[in-house]
């Protein structure tokens, strides 16, 4: 394929590092009837890069600066869009806006196109192969940590299901942010132990008797996070809520909690956050700054990217998998 050119108002990145996610192997799954993009694709919703080129009109941006793409682009014009939340554009489908990766040509290649200076946030000193993965597996659990933050109080319990990409990046933000008890919940030693070397109090494996065991420990979490999102782990995380808790469900497994009376505990919300704000990313970018957050990161080329996928469906990545374009 030929090298991009930015058009008005765009600019062209060589990109640094993009970010290998777990949505992107839900994309691959999808038959033809049920992708609303077209194809051919390239995948990569996380991206990092320097600036090599800019379109008409740019501002902002200056040439070789080292920055990270914010990834949910919207109109930048709506009521939710004005607030910085272009992760819940009203016009982004009516418009055929997609993000990069999911529906735009996205960052795992040499050059990616970002249609508006906006959507790019400075690294600055930031290092982009090992923050890359903040722009979604930051900024997400950031966003679905937030709403939480007035129900962690001291003496409450949260609980993380994956501690994968998000899920690990999740723990130490509780950590940094609350003073709660972090339990985390997974399918494998290995991935318990990195959950523990992050900040986790507590590590239990992820299987049919987990919930008797939070519950247990904690007699209901205030606030409760799944990043799987399959049948499974939604039932667990909707278990082990207590009363006028918060469930999130961030992973897109296809499960579906149960809610109503009786189905859950009394007064408990369950919420299913997007990705986040401009604004939030850039807090994010400033926790890493400050050093409050450690993405656990493994490198491939970009001849090596279908095995960084195979480990990854394999659940053998541990951490973030990072696609090196131009390494």
């Amino acid at each position: 394929m030929p090298d991009p050119e930015p058009g008005p108002g765009q600019v062209l990145l060589k990109v640094s590092a993009a970010g290998v996610c777990h949505s992107d192997i839900a994309v691959m799954s999808w038959t033809a009837e049920q992708l609303t993009f077209p194809l051919p694709l390239t995948l990569g919703h996380e991206g990092a890069g320097t600036v090599a080129a800019v379109g008409d009109g740019v501002r902002g941006v200056e040439i070789g600066e080292s920055v990270a793409v914010y990834g949910p682009w919207g109109c930048g014009a709506c009521v939710m869009c004005a607030q910085g939340k272009e992760n819940y554009c009203v016009r982004a489908d009516e418009l055929g806006i997609m993000p990069p990766g999911l529906g735009a040509p996205g960052a795992i290649a040499e050059y990616l196109v970002v249609d508006d200076a906006r959507h790019l946030v400075p690294l600055g000193e930031l290092e982009p192969v090992a923050n890359v993965s903040l722009t979604d597996a930051g900024l997400t659990p950031y966003h679905a940590i937030k709403g939480t933050l007035p129900k962690l109080v001291p003496g409450s319990a949260a609980v993380v299901i994956g501690t994968g990409g998000l899920g690990h990046v999740a723990i130490q933000l509780l950590r940094a942010l609350t003073p709660a008890r972090v339990i985390a919940l997974d399918v494998s030693e290995e991935k318990l132990e990195l959950a523990r070397t992050v900040g986790a109090h507590e590590a239990v494996l992820s299987d049919e008797r987990a919930a008797d065991r939070v519950r247990a420990m904690t007699g209901g979490a205030q606030a409760v996070f799944d990043f799987v999102g399959v049948g499974p782990t939604v039932a667990t995380a909707t278990s082990v809520a207590a009363a006028e808790a918060e469930v999130v469900i961030v992973g897109i497994g296809g499960g579906v909690a149960q809610v109503g009376f009786g189905a859950i505990a009394f007064d408990a919300s369950v919420r299913a956050p997007y990705w986040g704000s401009r604004g939030e990313l850039i807090e994010v970018l400033e926790l890493a700054r400050a050093g409050v957050v450690d993405v656990h990161v493994e490198t491939y080329s970009l001849d090596e990217a279908p095995e960084a996928y195979e480990r990854l469906h394999a659940g053998k990545v541990n951490g973030r998998a990072v696609i090196l374009p131009n390494g």
